[in-house]
């Protein structure tokens, strides 16, 4: 679309997942929404591997059934090589939080799940412009009330105006940066390099789809089974070790999976079928969420590390939320503030309780019963349930969910009835 309209309810930058659910979920309420991505999809994007918390916004969009369609590679947990004192790996299922909502997850490609995402927005009636660069806001005073965008190729910017601008243009941080908000964790200043292989091998039943997380030296593994036959694999370290090495990011990442103990013989047989790939320098998180007329949610907010795999979920969780209190806002204008403070109070309570346990993995000196210990602690400080069901639903995206990023009830995903 060329000339789309120049007043909207609500002007969503980024059409990732955060972007395309926040936008969907508003325009599912009736609102008019625009929505402004600078790329063209399909895209490439790390981030494939999905907890199962990201279940209530697919539902939410009626998408779940696409997954399925898609033929993304079914996920019922994860497994870890971690800690010292740890010679075999060990599992987690998602469905030992005793919810059939959450039983499985997926493994996707995320140039696919992203575009259904925004084929769904433009379902749900969000006017979608792709191609477009957002050059800056636009200010009624000290309000944002829109902003100005550039298509591809063409010189003349063009305006357009909105009750509230959601920035969710993830990593990119448009707002953070242009208000100078960004603050990084020092301390996960990490760095990755990954590829993609054709030929590895699979864990048998519903191990199939795991994501192995594997600790080795100064860093760690990942090992994602996107399909049958391709699998994605990376190493992180700290980006101050990457440089010491003196070695290729290609390199390093061979050399960490020949000396691995579980990935290596996994990959013995296969082939690298992609090009290297590398990213640095991601954690981090804004200072403030939200101000006058604009609101940030995803990676455009924050991004922890991705040790839990938690950032498409956190994103689509936040675009639940975020959804909610818009919709509100735009219906009584004197509760923007107190509304979008709420939001951001529950989703920097989600946010510090992920952080939590990923420096306690940093740790590396901690094992499968510690950490399932220091989850518990995170989520379940009156003990009312086993130390590994707090692990399970805090590695879920679901600990603390309902009352951090939603405001329904708390539910047996919470407080399991027995132990497992």
């Amino acid at each position: 679309m060329s000339h789309p309209e120049p007043e909207y309810d609500v002007i969503v930058v980024g059409g990732g997942p955060a972007g395309s659910s926040t936008a969907g979920l508003l325009a599912q309420e009736g609102h008019r929404v625009l929505l402004l991505e600078r790329e063209k999809f399909p895209r490439y994007h790390i981030g494939e591997s999905l907890i199962s918390g990201v279940t209530l916004t697919l539902d939410a969009l009626g998408v779940r059934e696409r997954m399925a369609e898609l033929r993304f590679q079914i996920k019922h947990g994860g497994s870890l090589l971690w800690g010292a004192d740890q010679t075999a790996p060990w599992s987690f299922r998602f469905r030992e939080i005793r919810d059939a909502r959450f039983d499985y997850s997926w493994q996707v490609r995320r140039a696919e799940f992203d575009a259904m995402l925004l084929d769904r927005a433009r379902e749900l009636g969000v006017v979608v412009v792709e191609g477009a660069t957002v050059r800056g806001p636009l200010t009624d005073g000290e309000r944002v009330a829109g902003v100005s965008y550039q298509f591809r190729g063409e010189a003349d910017p063009i305006d357009a105006r909105a009750a509230i601008v959601v920035d969710a243009s993830g990593q990119q941080r448009w707002l953070g940066r242009h208000f100078g908000l960004v603050s990084w964790h020092d301390d996960l200043r990490n760095m990755a390099a990954w590829s993609y292989y054709a030929g590895a091998l699979r864990y048998p039943g519903d191990h199939e789809g795991d994501l192995l997380v594997e600790s080795c030296a100064q860093g760690w593994l990942w090992y994602a089974p996107l399909s049958p036959t391709l699998t994605g694999i990376g190493y992180v370290t700290p980006s101050d070790r990457f440089a010491e090495t003196g070695l290729p990011p290609d390199q390093l990442l061979e050399k960490q999976i020949a000396e691995s103990n579980e990935v290596s013989w996994l990959t013995a047989g296969a082939r690298r079928v992609d090009v290297y790939r590398t990213a640095r320098d991601w954690s981090y998180a804004c200072s403030q969420f939200s101000g006058p007329g604009w609101v940030l949610v995803g990676d455009a907010a924050a991004f922890i590390d991705p040790l839990l795999s938690s950032g498409v979920t956190l994103a689509m969780r936040g675009a639940l939320s975020l959804s909610r209190a818009v919709h509100e806002a735009l219906a009584a204008p004197e509760k923007e503030r107190h509304l979008m403070q709420v939001y951001e109070d529950r989703y920097r309570d989600f946010l510090a309780a992920l952080l939590d346990l990923i420096r306690f993995f940093y740790d590396g000196a901690h094992g499968r019963d510690e950490l399932h210990l220091r989850a518990q602690a995170i989520v379940d400080p009156d003990r009312l349930m086993p130390p590994k069901i707090s692990f399970v639903s805090l590695l879920s995206g679901l600990a603390r969910g309902d009352e951090t990023l939603d405001r329904s009830p708390r539910t047996a995903i919470d407080r399991p009835s027995d132990a497992i």
